[in-house]
């Protein structure tokens, strides 16, 4: 796929004000893992190829198994991931598709049992900093596969 357009590069403000926003996402304090496993998820719904590179390749970086990144997309049939994923993962495909127009009530009231209040917000706004990164790269066709990892130390 040949890019439509280098955003970053054209109006470099729009790519500082995602990664203040993504920066701002990463310090409330809501589990890394957790992130990334949303940001994969999202992106995958999405088809966003640079977004599902870079946060399965961020995943196995710091220490998530191949399995529970490749396991992903059906996460409802693997026994893998905790209640609270789960729970986050579901809220990530509602929220992300908002399928006639609405967040079952089914889905909030299984993210609701997991997070608190002020942590279902905070893991709302993760979802929405996604999916406007989705939506650029989508929409601009940004070319997967070339993505490096930040971080390097594995998590013990």
């Amino acid at each position: 796929m040949k890019a439509r357009l280098d955003y970053a590069a054209a109006a470099p403000e729009v790519r500082t004000i995602l990664l203040d926003l993504w920066k701002k996402v990463e310090g409330l304090g809501l589990e890394p893992s957790l992130l990334h496993l949303v940001y994969l998820r999202a992106s995958q719904i999405n088809g966003c190829g640079f977004c599902v590179d870079m946060h399965s390749k961020d995943m196995r970086a710091i220490g998530e198994s191949e399995e529970r990144v490749y396991m992903t997309s059906v996460w409802r049939e693997s026994a893998l991931y905790s209640p609270r994923e789960r729970a986050a993962l579901a809220w990530t495909e509602a929220v992300t598709k908002l399928e006639n127009r609405e967040v079952p009530d089914a889905v909030f009231e299984e993210a609701r049992a997991q997070f608190s209040e002020s942590d279902l917000a905070k893991l709302t706004l993760a979802i929405v900093e996604i999916n406007c990164w989705n939506r650029m790269n989508v929409a601009f066709r940004t070319p997967a596969g070339s993505y490096k990892p930040r971080v390097s130390v594995r998590a013990g």
